[in-house]
């Protein structure tokens, strides 16, 4: 087993039943610190047919499919571009990461347009995501005692510091903690076990660390030049783009209706 990205990792996203508009990696792959163990995490963004939004029968909002190739565990999960939409225009940052992870398996022209509206969506607001999910992390780790949570909740932190300061979004615990010395050696051993134990010299430092990142993640909202609101021009195209892809796919379909009766 490898730490790298697959290369069927764009045929395994393609394995759920509905045409997908991309499909990005997500989890410790992104987060820079996959183990050999480590499953892969992808979230895509699918389409449904017309019929299946206007009618009474509705498609799946969301999709998941979960499974093992080549000894790697998936955990594949698509939301309909609708969800997802709505998602993005709020102070979500995992829907965020996984619009502009760098780790790319499927992508197409909507994906691209998503991408140039993303930085119009971020607020400072976004702080709030960071905050509750590295509570979650750290509530996880004083629990089990395990390096996974750990890191989860360093690079939480560091995410969203970076993002209250830049507008950008870096999600690489290896970019992020070079401030903190010990991070690589953590990341280090985080890749030779998945569930791994932290080690005790480090616990000390990290609660002190923790503490004081969630000040500066705090204190970097409060100042940060970020908008207090979502720009109402990227929301109207949000909106325009929804509504062209649909017709796109209406239309689509009606020129291969029409061609099979020729």
């Amino acid at each position: 087993m490898t730490t790298e990205v697959p290369p069927w990792a764009a045929e395994a996203a393609c394995v759920l039943p509905r045409p997908l508009l991309f499909a990005t990696v997500s989890g410790a792959h992104l987060y820079g610190f996959a183990s050999i163990d480590s499953d892969l995490d992808l979230r895509a963004v699918h389409l449904l047919s017309p019929e299946e939004v206007v009618g009474l029968r509705t498609g799946p909002q969301t999709l998941q499919h979960m499974g093992v190739r080549d000894g790697v565990e998936l955990d594949v999960v698509s939301h309909d571009l609708l969800k997802f939409v709505k998602l993005l225009n709020s102070r979500n940052g995992y829907v965020l990461e996984q619009l502009l992870s760098p780790l790319v398996v499927v992508t197409t022209a909507v994906h691209a347009e998503l991408i140039s509206l993303a930085p119009r969506l971020v607020t400072r607001h976004h702080a709030h995501h960071y905050l509750g999910f590295a509570a979650t992390q750290e509530k996880l780790y004083a629990k089990t005692g395990q390096l996974k949570p750990a890191l989860y909740t360093l690079r939480v932190l560091l995410t969203g510091i970076h993002l209250m300061r830049t507008g950008r979004v870096e999600t690489n615990l290896a970019v992020l903690g070079t401030r903190l010395p010990y991070v690589p050696d953590l990341i280090a051993a985080k890749r030779e076990a998945e569930h791994g134990p932290f080690p005790a010299g480090v616990a000390g430092r990290l609660a002190s660390d923790v503490s004081r990142l969630r000040a500066e993640l705090e204190t970097a909202r409060d100042n940060s030049t970020l908008p207090e609101r979502v720009d109402p021009a990227a929301v109207d195209a949000l909106h325009d783009l929804v509504v062209r892809t649909r017709l796109r796919e209406l239309l689509s379909q009606e020129h291969v209706a029409l061609s099979g009766r020729d």
